[in-house]
């Protein structure tokens, strides 16, 4: 009882995820007095970080950082431009491809529609849309960041699951085109109701110009992807190519990366990284606490009285995983119920746990858009002036065809490849 009004409480009291679960752990192996909890307690913690595969997630921040000094990002979005953006609307659909791009590159959907918010939202403006739809469209679109590879929360997931995370990574592919493609339906559908500014057109020079400037920049996710399906490199060695790549072409290509911003890139990444890291060092010692407590078998014994077959389990757990996206941000909610959920779903019902990662990681997305918390909201809000509701009710469509793809993944597994 301690723990669990302990951890509520320090939750509800906004505390960081990190030290919620550190300070709950460390009152539950004081109150049972256990002397081999407490002497394993740091060794725990330790081993919790302890994972090759965790070397992917500040490789992948500092790809993220080289890419935006280096200009990079500003080429793949005129590569978009040069292959949608005069169809009618196609400045949003511009904004949906670069970000599909760009999740292919970066993993962390608060860094994209950061990034993306400040080079789209402008230029939608400017073309004649609206300021809370160009916000909602941009949001929305980052959504695709979590789940097409490299994902920064299959990384964790791939650790906490013991899993590939090379296969996890492909395992995204399919629910990610899906949303991807939705989105784009979305686009289609509000088109036809509410008619677009049209584009105006691009010169054969021009569309070959941006094309030109943005094809070399593709040699970054593929080599991340490439280098993982044929083999030749794990994800955290596909990462540091990557990261050897942004810099070779911010360095030398746009020639728009300077050595003395290295310097301040790194600790950026390395800050962002380590906050990342203690929260999954922590949810080690948590997990193991949980199944010290038989807290995941007691579980399975109610769950069973209440879904009998694999894919109720997973409308269920979606459910709870919605409620608990929109008050927790996605990854530390995946460190915090993986440990409780995963044992259940492999053990009792013989669900593939690429499967059920790609699930969990899907839902939490909704919660990045989704009140009460809504993380990405708040970052697109605070980029572009808008307010957080605002941006909410204009993204709905695009949150409710994400809500739709959710239910297909868990129905049909065969969608799940690798």
């Amino acid at each position: 009882m301690m723990t669990a009004l302990a951890f509520v409480v320090l939750l509800f009291i906004g505390a960081p995820i990190g030290i919620v679960l550190a300070v709950s752990a460390t009152i539950y192996v004081l109150d049972t007095g256990n002397t081999a909890l407490i002497g394993s307690y740091a060794l725990q913690l330790q081993s919790g970080i302890g994972k090759y595969g965790l070397l992917a997630i500040p490789l992948f921040m500092m790809v993220g950082e080289m890419m935006n000094g280096g200009g990079i990002t500003t080429r793949l979005i005129g590569m978009a431009r040069a292959v949608v953006g005069t169809m009618k609307g196609g400045l949003v659909y511009v904004n949906i491809l670069a970000n599909m791009m760009m999740a292919s590159i970066l993993g962390s959907a608060t860094a994209q529609i950061s990034i993306m918010s400040k080079v789209m939202v402008p230029e939608m403006e400017r073309a004649g849309y609206q300021k809370t739809f160009a916000v909602a469209t941009t949001t929305s679109a980052g959504l695709l960041s979590p789940i097409i590879p490299p994902s920064m929360m299959f990384v964790v997931y791939g650790v906490l699951a013991q899993i590939s995370i090379g296969d996890l990574f492909i395992a995204g592919i399919v629910p990610g085109l899906l949303m991807a493609f939705g989105f784009m339906g979305v686009i289609f559908m509000i088109g036809l109701f509410n008619p677009f500014p049209v584009a105006p057109p691009l010169t054969r020079a021009e569309r070959i110009g941006l094309l030109r400037d943005g094809l070399l920049t593709l040699v970054i996710p593929a080599s991340i992807i490439g280098s993982i399906l044929l083999g030749i490199a794990t994800p955290t060695e596909s990462a540091a190519i990557a990261a050897v790549m942004a810099y070779l072409i911010g360095r030398f290509v746009t020639r728009e990366l300077a050595d003395r911003d290295i310097p301040q890139m790194l600790l950026t990444a390395g800050s962002n990284a380590a906050l990342v890291l203690f929260m999954v060092a922590t949810a080690n010692v948590f997990s193991w606490i949980l199944i010290y407590g038989q807290i995941p078998q007691s579980l399975a014994e109610w769950v069973v009285t209440v879904a009998e077959h694999p894919i109720l389990f997973l409308l269920l757990v979606n459910l709870i995983m919605l409620a608990v996206g929109m008050i927790i941000d996605g990854i530390p909610a995946l460190i915090m119920v993986v440990p409780i959920i995963l044992p259940v779903a492999t053990t009792v019902y013989g669900i593939d746990p690429y499967h059920l990662g790609v699930v969990l990681c899907l839902n939490l997305t909704l919660g990045l858009v989704t009140p009460p918390v809504g993380v990405a909201l708040y970052v697109a809000a605070t980029v572009s002036d808008v307010k957080a509701g605002a941006i909410f009710r204009s993204a709905l469509p695009f949150v409710a065809v994400a809500g739709v793809v959710v239910v297909l993944i868990s129905v049909f597994p065969w969608l799940i490849i690798r």
